[in-house]
């Protein structure tokens, strides 16, 4: 995944609540062996968390990212590839 002018939207099937200054995505509908699949996302997850939204492109979650925390353009990048491959992985997006 290294297209930058790709966007991503979130699946359905989570709901995201922020607790405690921690942003929770929790399945829907959770059981018992669902509890795995609770993520909790630190400050950088929930910045790229709510710019999923179907309309922004990798490139500009990577400009907003390198603009507002002190990492190089390089950092912001790679930071936000990795981000976004583990949610895929985990079929948080698609």
């Amino acid at each position: 995944m290294n297209d930058l002018s790709r966007c991503f939207v979130k699946e359905n099937n989570f709901v995201t609540r922020e607790i405690a200054g921690e942003t929770i995505v929790v399945p829907i509908r959770a059981r018992t062996e669902d509890l795995d699949s609770i993520f909790t996302l630190n400050e950088l997850g929930t910045t790229i968390w709510n710019l999923i939204d179907g309309r922004t492109n990798v490139n500009q979650i990577v400009e907003a990212i390198f603009n507002t925390y002190d990492v190089t353009e390089d950092e912001a990048t790679k930071d936000t590839f990795d981000f976004l491959t583990s949610l895929e992985a985990s079929g948080l997006i698609h």
